[in-house]
């Protein structure tokens, strides 16, 4: 863009300035060093779990499960999964894949069979970490159903689904979950292939430590060490991975943030499979040497407000449908919420009088906005404990130490002045490697000057504080987790009714937005909103489900042919009657 003539025009651009150097090691190797001071410290507390894990007993569990793994040849590289919700075992078998070069996959709760098939597929899965079932899912019966061959020494390998698995490990006790009896009597007599953890450790004592101690020393900060998929755009998701560098940097950025330290004790309701409750809260704490609190194996309310008062909790996180079932608990004024002082909102537009409310009637006076992509591990921006309030419920802060950030026009991709909105990319020591296996669609999300193009529209300050205003990609945020459109469509698609399918996000006071669609059915066929509502929760995550469905005769379209969601969105919330909620204001 020209500079107006006889006007001053700041662009918008801003850098992080750094007041101390980058960590320039891995994550077990930090998390080594800072277990120097905090040897005796709770490292990781789960209550429902009745664990109390320290930092020097985190370091030898992660060694001997290193031990494990090597044992059972995983190599340098190599994927290893977790499918689980929160648990002390996380963080074990994280830091031991760290130690050994593997790469750990995280796996969404809420997968569908089909999501699991193309998650362990897409990412060549070795071996997978995972609990017997979460609710009504039966995580093993759908591991089985794709990968037989893992549970049962004469199933054959080509004749699976998932061909590459070639273990799975059970955390949790296998007795106790009568949907899993079937698995301890598998066909034809044979005993399983598959182990506990507390086998698998057992493991270790057959591999020499001097042999995990040469694995330690090739490992490099700039490896990959993590994969998280995250929906796509081209209706199937994207494996974003990122290296020691980039989580162990961000980690930290967030816990300067919020003025973490040793003594924080930080309860995290927020699931581990996600950058927010990974690497924002959990990672954040351990770099500093505090103590990650784990509430329940799912965010419940209850559990977190009980934890928070009996853990005498400093911080917490969430994303705003956390912290307005806290509040609007009719338990709420039971618990004692006085320890808490900080934390972190984040995973969807925050509304402002929200943020207020969590600051007075949480205590959580020095609660700060994050705001990034799981493509930038997740941190681009933050707000921190030295803002205002005001500045902490109306925008989602500054770029981050050592990361550059500019607002762009998406069409000429020319940076924009202060004040003008456009799209958001940042570049830096946070942007991921890329997508695993899928170098199209990273040179579409990384350009050749190193910039990661966010797809989210935003406006800087003068001040270089930033407002999210929307988003360029077609994307649903719905309670912290991101919905896109295309990949629900891609799956309406191959139902037997319907001819075509458009979904779109509706404002919603709870979740900041809601799932819709519009549907036409083929002619001569009969189906209705809640057949396919029905039939899609047998296909896709409960997330994903859209809530309001409506059969339509056309959708509105341009002159040209393109269609226009924001029509069908605009009729939806007069329809609804969701004016109040659309009209609510977010950082």
């Amino acid at each position: 863009m020209n500079e107006p003539d006889g006007s001053t025009w700041s662009p918008s651009y801003d850098h992080g300035v750094m007041h101390e150097p980058l960590i320039g090691r891995t994550i077990f190797q930090h998390i080594e060093e800072v277990t120097r001071n905090s040897r005796s410290t709770e490292a990781l507390v789960s209550p429902q779990e009745g664990k109390r894990i320290t930092y020097e007993e985190l370091l030898r569990q992660s060694d001997l499960l290193a031990l494990a793994l090597m044992d059972q040849g995983v190599k340098r590289g190599d994927r290893v999964g977790i499918w689980s919700t929160n648990n002390c075992e996380w963080f074990v078998i994280f830091l031991a894949a760290s130690k050994i070069g593997a790469i750990l996959v995280n796996i969404n709760p809420g997968y569908r069979t089909g999501e699991l098939e193309y998650a362990l597929n897409q990412s060549g899965l070795k071996l997978l970490f995972t609990i017997p079932k979460n609710r009504t899912s039966n995580y093993l019966s759908m591991v089985m159903e794709l990968a037989p061959h893992a549970f049962d020494a004469k199933k054959q390998r080509g004749d699976s689904r998932v061909k590459d698995l070639e273990q799975v490990i059970v955390m949790g006790d296998l007795s106790e979950s009568e949907l899993c009896a079937p698995l301890r009597s598998p066909s034809e007599g044979k005993a399983p292939t598959f182990n506990s953890f507390d086998q698998f450790m057992q493991l270790s004592s057959n591999v020499d430590p001097i042999y995990l101690k040469e694995r330690r020393a090739r490992v490099q900060f700039d490896d990959p060490v993590n994969i998280q998929y995250t929906s796509g755009t081209t209706g199937f998701p994207k494996g974003v991975t990122l290296s020691h560098h980039n989580l162990i940097n961000n980690g930290y950025a967030a816990a300067v943030a919020m003025a973490l330290d040793s003594s924080s004790r930080f309860c995290v309701p927020m699931p581990f499979y996600h950058c927010g409750g990974m690497i924002s809260s959990a990672l954040a704490v351990l770099s500093v040497g505090g103590t990650v609190v784990i509430p329940s194996p799912f965010f419940q309310e209850i559990p977190a407000m009980e934890t928070v008062q009996n853990e005498r909790c400093t911080h917490m996180s969430g994303v705003p449908t956390m912290f307005i079932a806290q509040l609007d608990s009719p338990e709420f004024s039971k618990y004692d919420l006085s320890s808490l002082r900080g934390g972190f909102m984040a995973g969807a537009p925050c509304p402002v009088q929200l943020m207020r409310r969590v600051a007075s009637e949480m205590h959580m006076e020095q609660v700060v906005i994050l705001y990034g992509l799981t493509e930038s591990a997740p941190l681009m921006t933050a707000t921190t404990i030295s803002d205002s309030l005001e500045l902490r419920a109306t925008t989602v802060g500054r770029i981050i130490p050592g990361i550059e950030l500019k607002i762009v026009d998406p069409e000429t991709q020319e940076i924009l002045p202060k004040g003008s909105q456009g799209e958001i990319l940042c570049r830096g020591h946070n942007v991921m490697l890329g997508y695993w296996n899928n170098p199209e669609a990273t040179e579409k999300t990384i350009d050749k000057s190193g910039w990661l193009h966010s797809g989210d529209l935003g406006v800087m300050n003068n001040e270089g504080y930033l407002n999210i205003t929307g988003r360029s990609k077609d994307m649903i945020c719905r309670g912290g987790e991101n919905v896109y459109p295309r990949e629900i469509e891609e799956v309406l698609h191959t139902h037997p009714d319907i001819s075509q399918a458009q979904v779109f996000g509706v404002p919603d006071e709870f979740l900041g937005e809601d799932v819709a669609m519009w549907f036409m059915v083929k002619p001569g066929r009969t189906t209705t909103p809640e057949d396919v509502q029905k039939w899609l929760k047998e296909k896709i995550a409960h997330f994903k489900v859209p809530k309001y469905i409506r059969v339509v005769e056309e959708f509105p379209m341009t002159v040209t042919g393109k269609i226009q969601k924001f029509v069908m969105r605009d009729r939806m919330v007069d329809e609804l009657g969701l004016k109040k909620a659309a009209e609510i204001q977010t950082a």
